[in-house]
């Protein structure tokens, strides 16, 4: 994948597929664009894959970063008009697909939410340390971020290589920029009378054995108010649970029946 420029933009996989379905990516809280990596193959099969990566410096708000990521999508659409268009949000992209979901629904055609980070406010613990992580000097962030592994992930259902991806991303963050990014999943609130608005199938995606934040309850939650969702639980699945190596999206979905005629066709023909 190419570098990231100074704004968000769109990373593309080594294989580009325009005549299928536009798959749209939000990352968590690194916001590299890197960690769907175990997931490509499959989902390329199926899909045109575009991952959001955002620079490592970017402080925009909410507002900011959901016009920015609906202006990508429409730039796409621009290309290769009449397509369907898969989102799909992972722990703070999650938040993120919810709000670009709401703000231009009618470009969306499924939603997918993976472990979302609306979650946060349930652990007082994380929302009083995400108001201390200023004061950790840099140095003893980076070499921390080697103990917050285990949270996010359970490491042994990790392949090596997708381990030192997921460090390498961690670290790639500044301090100043993983506190604004904390400080808006802290903040993230979204009306109830929204996410009913939101009639566009979702499928939630939840970490059964998730260390970091109670998925389960939020996946329950948000299937419970969006009016067109579906929940499924992971069992043995941590947070980041789309770099464990038994965890296939593209299959997921294809069991969860929430492939359209035209892609059920398709991963009919490659099965």
């Amino acid at each position: 994948m190419p570098e990231v420029k100074s704004r968000p933009c769109f990373l593309t996989p080594s294989r580009m597929n325009q005549d299928h379905p536009l798959f749209v990516f939000l990352p968590g809280m690194d916001g590299t664009g890197q960690l769907l990596r175990s997931q490509t193959t499959g989902l390329e099969s199926g899909f045109d894959i575009r991952c959001l990566a955002i620079p490592a410096d970017d402080l925009t708000s909410w507002e900011e970063l959901t016009e920015q990521v609906v202006a990508l999508v429409e730039a796409e659409l621009k290309k290769q008009p009449n397509r369907s268009v898969y989102l799909c949000g992972e722990s703070f992209g999650g938040c993120l697909a919810m709000k670009v979901a709401q703000r231009s629904p009618k470009l969306f055609d499924r939603m997918i939410l993976v472990n979302p980070a609306s979650s946060l406010n349930q652990r007082p613990w994380l929302r009083l340390g995400s108001q201390l992580t200023h004061l950790v000097p840099e140095l003893i962030y980076r070499l921390g971020a080697v103990w917050l592994l285990p949270f996010l992930a359970h490491l042994e259902r990790i392949l090596p290589s997708d381990r030192q991806a997921l460090l390498d991303a961690v670290r790639s963050v500044p301090p100043k920029t993983i506190i604004w990014r904390i400080s808006l999943v802290r903040d993230f609130h979204m009306e109830e009378s929204k996410l009913r608005s939101l009639n566009l199938p979702v499928l939630v995606i939840a970490g059964g054995a998730d260390r970091l934040l109670p998925s389960v309850a939020e996946a329950q939650h948000l299937a419970s108010v969006l009016p067109n969702a579906k929940m499924l639980v992971l069992p043995r699945c941590g947070h980041a649970c789309l770099l464990e190596a038994d965890v296939n999206l593209y299959e997921i979905m294809k069991a969860e029946n929430f492939l359209e005629s035209r892609e059920k066709n398709l991963a009919n023909i490659s099965s």
